[in-house]
């Protein structure tokens, strides 16, 4: 953890080229190459990292993949905890606005886990959630929109989801090609792995510290 009293990435608004996926669809169960991986900016505040983050859109949605490494013991999920649960959450921002701090109806967030469905809570679990201050929030989507595909590990898990456009309001890459983002990476045992900003800013209801995804073919 860097000494500087502010962060490095408060310091910047960063553009990250998102790529066009043409297989990735609603079953969440493709393949996104090292051309779909995200830079990290938490590298600039010099904190660990424990993910792979990798990301692609097309028309029909946005389709996205996780590694988790480093771990020795099984992710802790839950379906009715999933703000406390080991796993993915993803805000976006399909105006892609910065000049307010309260999330608008084209604000979004999903969360998406290892486990936490099931008897044992064995499956994978993916739902919309509520952001937090929200001035309007996005149109709820209908139960198993979102798609989820998981495989839990000795060290670690891999995640994919698929966030189909219908649930996404104001998806429009044509004539919106940037979408405001950011993600959170929270996990019990190796901490918390953010993008935009760190856990010292309200990164999980305020757009105005979000990244930009510029959508590119």
């Amino acid at each position: 953890m860097s000494d500087a009293l502010l962060s490095p990435r408060f310091l910047f608004r960063f553009r990250v080229p998102l790529r066009y996926c043409k297989e990735a669809c609603g079953l969440a169960k493709f393949s996104l190459g090292d051309a779909y991986r995200l830079w990290n900016p938490a590298q600039l505040d010099e904190e660990r990292t424990f993910a792979d983050m990798r990301m692609g859109w097309n028309e029909q949605g946005i389709a996205l993949a996780a590694r988790v490494t480093g771990k020795r013991q099984p992710p802790w999920c839950r379906d009715t905890k999933p703000e406390d649960s080991d796993g993915l959450q993803v805000w976006l921002d399909t105006r892609d606005t910065h000049n307010i701090h309260r999330a608008s109806r084209y604000c979004h967030r999903f969360v998406f886990l290892p486990a936490g469905v099931g008897r044992q809570n064995e499956q994978a679990f993916a739902d919309q959630m509520i952001i937090n201050r929200a001035r309007e929030n996005a149109k709820p989507i209908r139960p198993g929109a979102l798609s989820v595909h998981a495989e839990v590990r000795a060290d670690g898990y891999m995640l994919q989801g698929f966030i189909p456009s219908g649930a996404i309001t104001g998806y429009e890459p044509a004539e919106h090609p940037r979408l405001g983002f950011t993600y959170a990476i929270q996990d019990r045992e190796l901490g918390l792995q953010t993008f935009s900003v760190g856990s010292g800013f309200p990164y999980d209801e305020d757009p105005s510290v979000w990244a930009t995804l510029e959508l590119l073919r």
